[in-house]
């Protein structure tokens, strides 16, 4: 018999019934409200015993699909186990318990030395990664380190000249283009060539000097890294434009190449996905952005310094900056887990983790690459792209092996998405699984290519063993229910 919630919390209630009881009052009451404020009926809470709400969220809870209990090889947003020692140090009483406003009335932060050299030393630590000469470590997920870029680089042309345009191949991140807009520029799109690599020739022909910045996933979402980025770089310089590194595939050239000394001007990092730190409820929880050299005067305020005497302290004389992007200082606890994760893997960890994120997705390929079509046949990095069009001729789509996918455990790969690869399966192992379960996936997926061929109904009926069915997506996402209502 399945534990898993049959009812809702609020049908489980029973009037009167209460999970906790406090004792007499042994304090004057309070001045009551004024009746305006007051509720004019009880809350529509649902009463249940304290026994009752702890087994309701614990069967819920194991509805969960997570990296801690099965395989989730989701490309391109990296859903990598995170290890426990991180949380264990992020909740630390001196780090968990600091008030944010302590650093401005403490005299400079002296009550809270410790917090401030995890900022300053992890900003020194993502700067030697990179390549970039600093960071600012507010920006609050990746897409607000992408927007935090864009504005730097607006501040930067705003000094020396306005721009119009930033140019975003098709194969980059789709919140590349959302970004620029939302900055206020005009976004000039350049195709992937038959080869897999960016369109070279017209990328040439619509760079020109109203072009601001060039924005570039590297290695970019079909898993390739382009050979060509020191010229496409040398290109976008000789125009004035600034060269923008999306820093969500990092985890596949860490240590082995520095986005700074191949030719990028600033770039953002999803600390969820090189640094493993918890993926959040739908964004990283922080995406720090590093600059070159010339970019410095404009980052974020304020900045963490290292005094003279050795105290750290906040530096807010940046007249160029582009002001405060967000509260504070960004999720300080997820910078922490970043932090302690790059002091215990140190240089050589770090290069090994890349290395085996690498070699993981290439064994994927070269199982799975004679079952189904290869968007480009080429060594991948950190995830391969099929496509599911072979299977799509006999009825099954790549939806529906993500259903399939489902009802053996495991969460299916990225579908649909980069949007050039029709029927599109965006595999990324991450480095943290091992081979074992790795192979568990590949005969999985070469079980669907089979069934794609011969018994194609079997695969579009599909899930069967989960709690929730095949729905009519469409309709869920239009008409969504999402209230509960009193019958």
């Amino acid at each position: 018999m399945s534990l898993a919630p049959s009812k809702l919390i609020f049908e489980k209630h029973k009037n009167g019934r209460r999970g906790f009881s406090y004792g007499a009052l042994d304090v004057p009451l309070a001045k009551p409200l004024a009746v305006k404020y007051c509720r004019q009926t009880g809350a529509q809470l649902p009463c249940l015993s304290e026994l009752d709400v702890v087994r309701h969220y614990t069967n819920l809870s194991r509805l969960n699909f997570s990296v801690d209990t099965n395989f989730y090889p989701l490309g391109s947003c990296t859903m990598k186990y995170n290890p426990k020692f991180t949380e264990h140090i992020a909740a630390f009483e001196g780090f968990s318990q600091l008030h944010p406003l302590l650093p401005q009335l403490s005299g400079g932060g002296i009550l809270c030395q410790g917090s401030l050299e995890v900022l300053y030393e992890s900003e020194k630590l993502f700067s030697e990664i990179t390549g970039m000469s600093a960071f600012t470590l507010q920006p609050m997920a990746g897409a607000h380190g992408e927007l935090t870029g864009v504005m730097l680089i607006a501040a930067y042309h705003k000094d020396q000249g306005a721009r119009r345009y930033i140019i975003v191949p098709d194969s980059a991140h789709g919140t590349n283009p959302a970004s620029a807009a939302i900055a206020g520029y005009e976004i000039k799109i350049i195709s992937t060539g038959a080869d897999g690599y960016l369109d070279l020739e017209q990328y040439k022909k619509n760079l020109n000097n109203e072009v601001a910045a060039v924005m570039l996933t590297c290695p970019d979402t079909l898993g390739i890294f382009n050979p060509r980025i020191k010229e496409i770089a040398d290109l976008a310089h000789a125009v004035g434009a600034l060269l923008y590194y999306d820093g969500a595939n990092l985890n596949a050239m860490l240590g082995k190449c520095r986005p700074g000394d191949i030719g990028f001007d600033l770039v953002h990092l999803n600390l969820h996905k090189t640094f493993a730190t918890p993926h959040g409820g739908g964004g990283p929880g922080a995406g720090p952005v590093g600059v070159c050299q010339k970019l410095v005067e404009f980052l974020p305020i304020s900045r963490v310094i290292r005094r003279s005497d050795g105290i750290f302290a906040l530096d807010y004389n940046y007249p160029k900056s582009i002001g405060y992007i967000a509260p504070f200082y960004g999720n300080f606890g997820v910078i922490l887990k970043a932090y302690a994760y790059i002091l215990a893997l140190g240089k050589e960890g770090l290069i090994e983790a890349a290395q085996i994120a690498v070699l993981n997705a290439n064994y994927c390929q070269a199982r799975l690459k004679e079952y189904y079509d290869l968007a480009f046949d080429k060594t991948c990095m950190h995830e391969c792209v099929f496509s599911a069009s072979r299977q799509a001729k006999n009825g099954v789509h790549a939806l529906d092996i993500a259903k399939y996918l489902i009802d053996q455990g495991i969460h299916p790969p990225t579908i649909y998405f980069p949007l050039i690869v029709k029927e599109a399966l965006m595999i990324e192992p991450t480095e943290t699984e091992s081979k074992e379960t790795l192979d568990v996936f590949i005969d999985t997926m070469i079980q669907i290519a089979e069934l794609a061929k011969n018994n194609p109904a079997r695969i579009t009926q599909l899930p069967l063993n989960m709690p929730i069915k095949r729905l009519d997506e469409v309709r869920a996402a239009r008409q969504p229910d999402l209230r509960w209502k009193k019958s």
